[in-house]
């Protein structure tokens, strides 16, 4: 495996690299999520007006005197460990893309201007520019679409591309997180951007490493697994929603039961308003018990729509000739729900929920397997 890893071009390389490293920032994001440490840095892109974290006791002792939240040192270094990952992803995705607009004069210009752009964007927040900040980092989102949508190569280079731009809104999902105190619409948000991101260098390293098939006569499996990847997103966006709001509890520790009941009282109304504007402190979560019901219960729904359909999908991978990927679908699928009930009758355990997640992706990647090999192959030496 390792000789055939060294025998790909180095673009493919640095994909898998970038692939693997963002896997890394989702499990370890659910850790920062689920230990209750998303606001352990009031501030960002600093914590505590630090490069890294406070860690000596003069250090903290003047963080205490010039921040509202308390320094919790046991959760510090994770809010401030993850966001150095991701920005060192970013610095990968931003190489992949040069990788793929370099031969081009536009797709470069507009790549390299929208990585200043964004950089900008961060040092004048710092500053206190919040207005021209949001200006710069829109300007550098903007460019990687007219680079991507510009570009004349195989798809899989302007999807390269395009993942600068997807990478810089998350940055900002990341900084709106802790700025608008965990709002669950924006967790949720970032955790989509990040599979977002996830499944995108998946796909892109999957084809620079020649993934495709010059048999074409299962292409109507392909759509099967395009719908089964909007199936498995929603089903992580009710989760996402789910642990946004603290409700991942709602039912005790009743399964398949909620509560003691088949359908217990619920609001679902108010369970899923997205938006009650800003200035509100969402850690503990903010809804009564109905409410969290109501999205616990939700969540359960959906898994059973994924489980019946990503069941099925994986026996018809199989038969399409993708055994292998068919029969570890189904597998991790069968590990999910283990999972997923665990969850419940343990009590959330926090080694548990992130496992949880890190099947998730192992779920959403072998769907992004199947979807590249089932592409037609390209040339992607133009």
């Amino acid at each position: 495996m390792i000789a055939r890893f060294l025998r790909l071009s180095w673009p493919a390389r640095l994909a898998w690299i970038a692939t693997l490293l963002a896997l890394g920032v989702i499990v370890f994001g659910a850790f920062v999520r689920l230990s209750n440490a998303g606001l352990s840095c009031p501030d960002w892109p600093t914590c505590y007006g630090k490069a890294t974290w406070p860690g000596h006791e003069h250090e903290i002792e003047h963080a205490n005197a010039n921040f509202d939240r308390p320094v919790e040192s046991h959760k510090t270094w994770r809010e401030q460990g993850h966001r150095m990952v991701a920005g060192t992803l970013g610095v990968l995705i931003l190489a992949l893309a040069l990788a793929a607009a370099w031969r081009r004069p536009l797709a470069r210009l507009c790549v390299i201007v929208a990585a200043v752009a964004a950089a900008a964007g961060v040092v004048t927040y710092m500053k206190g520019s919040h207005t021209l900040s949001g200006t710069l980092s829109v300007f550098a989102l903007g460019l990687p679409v007219i680079a991507a949508a510009t570009l004349r190569r195989a798809g899989a280079w302007r999807v390269a591309v395009l993942l600068l731009g997807v990478v810089i809104f998350q940055a900002m999902l990341g900084m709106w997180t802790v700025t608008w105190l965990l709002k669950p619409v924006v967790v949720m948000g970032h955790l989509l951007g990040g599979l977002t991101t996830f499944a995108l260098l998946a796909y892109v390293a999957l084809r620079l490493s020649g993934a495709g098939r010059d048999d074409l006569s299962e292409e109507r499996v392909r759509a099967l697994v395009a719908f089964g990847l909007v199936v498995l997103g929603l089903q992580i966006a009710l989760g996402g929603w789910t642990s946004a709001n603290y409700a991942a509890w709602a039912c005790g520790t009743n399964f398949p039961t909620c509560l003691g009941q088949w359908w217990p009282q619920t609001d679902f109304a108010e369970g899923f308003v997205l938006w009650r504007g800003i200035g509100v402190d969402y850690e503990g979560g903010v809804l009564d018990g109905p409410a969290r019901t109501a999205i616990q219960i939700a969540h359960r729904i959906g898994a059973v729509i994924a489980f019946l359909y990503v069941g099925w999908l994986s026996g018809r991978l199989a038969r399409a000739g993708l055994r292998g990927t068919g029969r570890a679908l189904g597998a991790a699928l069968l590990v999910q729900v283990a999972l997923g009930i665990a969850n419940v009758k343990l009590g959330l355990p926090l080694h548990v929920a992130t496992a949880h997640v890190f099947v998730a992706v192992v779920m959403l990647f072998l769907l992004i397997v199947a979807f590249a090999r089932l592409q037609p192959r390209t040339d992607l030496s133009t």
